[in-house]
């Protein structure tokens, strides 16, 4: 059986200002108040994870994460809106994308290349 697998991502020049990734570390470090705890949280190193959310904040024009020194880090209320704008967009295309265009091209994938 086939699966459709659509991943959303928002360009900003060349850089993914919002994906699938990034949209999990934003939740993360709303979970865990860390970019560090977030990054161990989603199996990624400390430097990955602020490097995401470094990209992320030169991206918007208003910055997603804000970090204190020693003290953690939030999901600003501009991060929050931009996280729910994205997840509700990807729930859009995932709806957008079941439909008889996937059963009919479903239909005709086989279960294994030939």
């Amino acid at each position: 059986m086939a699966r459709l697998k659509l991943k959303v991502q928002l360009y900003c020049g060349d850089e993914i200002a919002m994906g699938p990734g990034k949209a999990a570390l934003l939740q993360a470090i709303g979970r865990t108040g860390s970019i560090s705890a977030a990054g161990r949280e989603l199996g990624m190193s400390y430097r990955r994870a602020w490097l995401l959310a470094d990209t992320m904040n030169r991206c918007f024009a208003e910055p997603l994460v804000a970090a204190h020194s020693g003290s953690g880090a939030r999901v600003t209320a501009a991060g929050e809106a931009a996280l729910a704008d994205y997840l509700a967009l990807a729930e859009r295309a995932g709806q957008a994308a079941a439909g008889a265009a996937f059963e009919r091209l479903e239909k005709a994938i086989l279960k294994r290349p030939a």
